[in-house]
């Protein structure tokens, strides 16, 4: 929802969104909405299709990535290594057009499980930090504890000393 209203809010396309996937998103969840994605792509109601979602680095790391879908990017090395004739069937077209469909929901869902595993670990360290705070809170009310304490015992002791030598 909020990835929705701040692209629309600039003046995007969003022809398609997936709501409430939960802890555990299937790419089932996912075809629908990929399925709309691309059905506007081959109308020309959107001339392009990106994923903008977080890549997990490490625990620690998580960078937001805007990766174009379509149309394809050529790759870095534009040369064929090898060129084969084969004789695809059914024809080249239509098996590319499985993929390339496969290809985008596999993205898709790809960026969908790197922000859930980002969420968890940015989770996972503000736990960490809370710990660490608590413990560390722990620590300066014991100290103070013991101070008040050690200054009512000796308080004590000094009445008592006090006392004896008034007797």
């Amino acid at each position: 929802n909020k990835g929705a209203a701040f692209f629309g809010s600039f003046g995007g396309n969003i022809v398609a969104t997936v709501k409430d996937l939960g802890d555990n998103p299937s790419a089932s969840d996912l075809i629908g909405g990929v399925k709309v994605m691309l059905d506007a792509y081959d109308e020309g109601k959107i001339d392009r299709l990106y994923v903008v979602a977080n890549e997990f680095v490490n625990t620690m790391t998580q960078k937001p990535v805007v990766e174009q879908l379509l149309p394809l990017q050529p790759s870095e090395d534009d040369k064929l290594q090898h060129h084969w004739d084969y004789l695809y069937e059914p024809d080249a077209k239509e098996l590319l057009d499985g993929l390339l469909v496969r290809y985008i929901e596999s993205q898709v869902y790809q960026g969908v499980v790197e922000n859930k595993a980002c969420e968890q670990a940015a989770r996972m360290i503000a736990m960490k930090s809370a710990t660490d705070n608590a413990g560390d809170l722990i620590n300066e009310l014991q100290l103070l504890y013991n101070k008040a304490r050690q200054a009512a015992i000796t308080q004590e002791l000094s009445e008592i000393v006090s006392g004896a030598a008034a007797v």
